[in-house]
């Protein structure tokens, strides 16, 4: 099939790469959002999709709004059989989802209908699931409602960052995506109805839904701190100043602070919570690079009666 793909951040990429790589389809033009401004100098920089498609010599469109009237007439004039999409992060009108044949077709990294919506991984992690994965569906006007034609699941490890985990299911997602196109070029596969009970919501996460609560239970901190690594970051605050939370380990057997009061030993840095303590292993003081929590410790010289979380 001639494809267009769309797509913009790091984690499109393999799928991109797969479709590329396939014998079967020719990728004939990438659609990505338009440039944005990046690192101290503010440089407008082009996603990291259109700087592998450039790369590999293909067209690139950068529509500042997919129903802009220049970018739908290039489309109709490439005439896509198919549009595989990942993370592409705008909402495709009924204009444009009509051109290809054979529709748009979404790699969303969840088992729909769990976790419909722009965050689905730092959802899962933050919920505790224990299994996730992708699936592939064909994009109509809702939110991620349209039918299935594939899926795998994944294992959520307990130390799993939202990180981590986005990046297997990247990797694992860009083969769903191919046997998606062969199946659809084939014949073989028909998407299936998603079930209406199950669905759950996925919003993106905001930098207040990242700040910690010391008074919630150890579990709950450790799945914030994970699902917010390493975006949008999980923060609480010292001395008025904020302080990222990178990595932390769980310590049931201890119970011995308040929550939010620190302990600091030769080595190792404890924080109480709602429930028992943990130990903070990697953190990043605002205008820093990120550090050991006890070599933070030792820096700021914390004093007894110290804690997080308290606003001065």
């Amino acid at each position: 099939m001639k494809l267009v793909f769309a797509g913009t951040p790091e984690v499109a990429v393999p799928a991109l790469d797969a479709l590329i790589a396939s014998d079967r389809h020719e990728v004939a033009a990438v659609v990505t959002r338009p440039d944005a401004p990046a690192g101290r100098g503010r440089r407008l920089v082009a996603s990291p999709v259109a700087q592998r498609a450039e790369e590999s010599g293909i067209e690139v469109l950068k529509p500042a709004k997919p129903r802009d009237e220049d970018f739908l007439a290039r489309l109709r004039e490439i005439g896509p059989d198919c549009c595989p999409v990942v993370a592409y992060g705008a909402l495709l009108p009924r204009v444009a989802l009509d051109v290809p044949a054979h529709g748009w077709v979404n790699l969303h990294f969840s088992l729909l209908p769990a976790w419909r919506g722009a965050a689905p991984v730092q959802h899962a992690v933050m919920a505790g699931d224990e299994m996730t994965g992708a699936a592939t569906f064909l994009i109509e006007e809702g939110l991620d409602s349209g039918p299935v034609y594939g899926v795998l699941t994944e294992h959520v490890r307990p130390t799993d960052t939202s990180g981590d985990l986005l990046t297997r299911l990247a990797f694992a997602g860009s083969g769903l995506l191919v046997a998606t196109m062969d199946g659809i070029e084939d014949g073989t596969l028909k998407p299936v109805p998603q079930p209406a009970e199950g669905i759950s919501l996925a919003p993106k996460i905001s930098v207040e839904d990242a700040q910690v609560e010391w008074a919630a239970p150890a579990l709950r901190v450790d799945r914030v701190v994970r699902a917010c690594t390493p975006a949008p970051g999980a923060w609480t605050v010292f001395r008025g100043e904020r302080l990222k939370l990178i990595q932390l380990a769980l310590l049931p057997e201890r119970t011995e602070l308040a929550p939010g009061a620190l302990a600091v030993g030769k080595n190792d840095v404890y924080v109480g919570t709602g429930s028992h303590d943990v130990e903070l292993l990697w953190v990043q003081p605002q205008g820093k690079k990120p550090m050991r929590a006890a070599d933070w410790a030792r820096g700021v010289r914390i004093a007894p009666g110290e804690q997080l979380g308290a606003a001065h």
